[in-house]
């Protein structure tokens, strides 16, 4: 008898898992085998994925950096460029990050209310965590690309739980802003009305292209910033960034798409990435390490549950009205889809009972598995975070998925695993969505407030490689062409 088994995770994950009978189930995965058919030289490149990675890490102080045992080998191969930018950026930290005679000359000038010039030998981007860790790992991404295009060097802020979560990306040097940092005192109070944020000092027009250079400048990136802080999108403004030695980033969005619509970027980003659909893909596996205590949720979770199967299909759901909790059209509405997750027990509660009381229509025993049903989400709380993160990377390994509309939890899972996910659309007025989904028209998360007017708005109607997002009208996703053909 074939054995489904239906695993969901707290923080909108489930997974269906497709067992092969007993008498036919290896006790190891079939991605787990010691070779999968490569010989030394290919396991190599694999255990580096295609070279996105360095070597030189100390593998026992982050055993997911190099384990790939839990995942199939990713169909997308990064570009040679992009690999030689990578190792070129990893050069480029080590000589400049914490620590160096490059940092301290640059932060010096912090420590006064001198002007920066255009000579500086080195020039950083400061990240800050806004909001859910979904917003915060596609923000994240989105600030490294941008350093990797204005070859600056990116820190992050490590005074919430970011150490608890991930490694170390870069070898021999640090990704963390020291806590002695010039301006730490001050980040906390960067907002719009900041008299260094960029969007303001433009709307007073206390700043133009012949300004005195600033030493450092704040910008503002979030759904509902104003048409000036949307300008860092446009060719002429980042002439003038380009100067600024020190940019300090505050974010909820995955705003990859845009970059690609200033001139300047996008002809280096066609041939970092000429499958336009990978960018996160890339970059999330490359950024993004989790830590020993989080990769053990992960592998017992795998372990437990899902090493066996033959096919995993995985369920993530989102619940927008308020209160959140257990809606029975959003029930109807996954038992469409075939299956479902939530912070909500709820669901997985009624799951399993449905199907103790019947067997599926084909003779499957079908099983529920949920690690934790947390309710609400606790954003900055270290287990619960940890909890999320496992949670991610356990969805991402599914072999088929389904999300729930402006999930920024569901677009990591999907750009982790490669996947292009069904998009449940969001119910209206308590009713179930019919159809109950869409295809996702690539794995690349969507932009979901992109500037669609001003010094953008002629150049979003160009390119083939930008479409308006399935799951929200004023969002924009990086999508291959071919694909579509």
């Amino acid at each position: 008898m074939i054995k489904l088994t239906i695993a969901i995770a707290t923080c909108l994950v489930l997974c269906l898992v497709l067992l092969l009978p007993s008498s036919n189930i290896s006790y190891r995965h079939k991605y787990d085998l010691p070779t999968n058919g490569l010989n030394d030289s290919e396991q190599q490149s694999e255990k580096l994925l295609g070279g996105l990675l360095a070597t030189g890490f100390e593998e026992k102080s982050c055993l997911s950096r190099y384990d790939q045992s839990m995942s199939k080998p990713s169909p997308y191969k990064p570009s040679r460029h992009i690999v030689s930018k990578l190792r070129s950026y990893e050069m480029l930290h080590k000589r400049c990050g914490p620590g160096t005679k490059a940092y301290k000359r640059a932060t010096k000038q912090l420590g006064h209310n001198e002007l920066s010039s255009s000579g500086d030998e080195c020039r950083y981007v400061v990240w800050m965590p806004m909001f859910g860790l979904g917003n915060r790992m596609l923000s994240l991404v989105s600030v490294f690309l941008y350093a990797l295009l204005t070859d600056r060097v990116m820190l992050v802020d490590q005074r919430n739980d970011i150490t608890d979560l991930f490694c170390e990306p870069f070898p021999e040097t640090s990704w963390l802003l020291p806590l002695d940092f010039p301006l730490n005192d001050q980040l906390d109070s960067f907002n719009r009305e900041h008299s260094r944020c960029y969007g303001t000092m433009l709307k007073n027009h206390a700043i133009n292209s012949t300004s005195i250079i600033p030493s450092h400048l704040y910008l503002d990136i979030f759904h509902d910033s104003r048409d000036h802080d949307k300008k860092f999108f446009c060719e002429e403004d980042q002439a003038f960034l380009d100067k600024v030695t020190w940019l300090v980033v505050k974010s909820n969005l995955y705003f990859v798409p845009s970059l690609w619509m200033i001139p300047s970027f996008q002809t280096k980003l066609i041939k970092l990435f000429p499958q336009k659909e990978t960018v996160f893909h890339h970059l999330a596996r490359y950024l993004f390490h989790p830590t020993n205590q989080v990769w053990g949720m992960v592998t017992r979770s795998y372990n437990a549950y899902l090493s066996r199967a033959d096919e995993r299909l995985g369920i993530q759901v989102r619940v927008f009205s308020k209160p959140a909790g257990y809606f029975q059209h959003v029930m109807d509405q996954i038992l469409a889809s075939v299956l479902v997750t939530s912070l909500h027990p709820e669901y997985s509660d009624h799951l399993k009972n449905m199907f103790l009381e019947q067997a599926s229509s084909t003779g499957e025993t079908i099983e529920v598995y949920q690690p934790s049903g947390e309710k609400i989400q606790q954003t900055d709380k270290k287990l619960h975070d940890q909890k999320a993160l496992a949670e991610i990377y356990l969805l991402s390994l599914t072999d088929e998925l389904v999300t729930s509309t402006r999930s920024t939890f569901g677009y990591v899972a999907q750009g982790l695993g490669g996947l292009k996910p069904w998009i449940l659309y969001e119910p209206r007025d308590k009713k179930t969505p019919n159809p109950p989904c869409v295809r996702a028209m690539s794995m690349e998360p969507c932009f979901l407030r992109a500037p669609l007017h001003g010094c953008q708005a002629k150049t979003i109607k160009i390119p083939p490689f930008v479409r308006i997002c399935e799951d929200w009208k004023t969002g924009l996703k990086l999508v291959d062409v071919s694909d579509e053909l």
